[in-house]
């Protein structure tokens, strides 16, 4: 029986020129980059409204992270960001800036989120639905912010 190796006609790799084997090596890598955010960054994946109820808007926003150590994603001037993760943690939202320039902040009661009040009156309330802090990584967490 023949050994494989001496056939002429059975190589492992198929021979192709290492400009070939090099473009196929950058465009892996290249597919690999893309799908990560740069670090310290969030970007919106999907955000629902729902306007059936009269005088309010009731809208729910995930966000895809990659934080840095000791960052957790929150918010910052109405928009996802990575924030100290002590602020989740001890619930302290209106330490992450979340309200735009001209709005003020104030905790929930229970604080369970926060509000904020633009000059002319209108409050935009803001509950949070937290991922189990236990068991996740500060790194790639969604949103723990449910309503914005």
């Amino acid at each position: 029986m023949a050994r494989l190796s001496r056939r002429k006609d059975a190589t492992r790799w198929p021979r192709m020129s290492s400009t070939f084997w090099a473009v196929l090596l950058l465009t892996a890598l290249l597919l690999l980059y893309c799908g990560q955010l740069a670090a310290g960054t969030c970007e919106i994946v999907t955000l629902d409204r729902d306007s059936s109820q009269p005088r309010r808007t009731i809208a729910r926003q995930t966000a895809r992270c990659a934080c840095k150590k000791g960052q957790i994603a929150g918010t910052t001037r109405a928009r996802p960001a990575c924030v100290d993760a002590g602020i989740v943690r001890k619930k302290q939202w209106c330490e992450m800036v979340p309200c735009l320039e001209d709005e003020g902040c104030d905790l929930l009661v229970n604080k369970s989120g926060w509000t904020c009040t633009q000059p002319g009156g209108r409050v935009k309330t803001t509950t949070v639905g937290l991922v189990s802090l236990s068991s996740a990584s500060p790194r790639g967490l969604r949103n723990p912010l449910a309503n914005q």
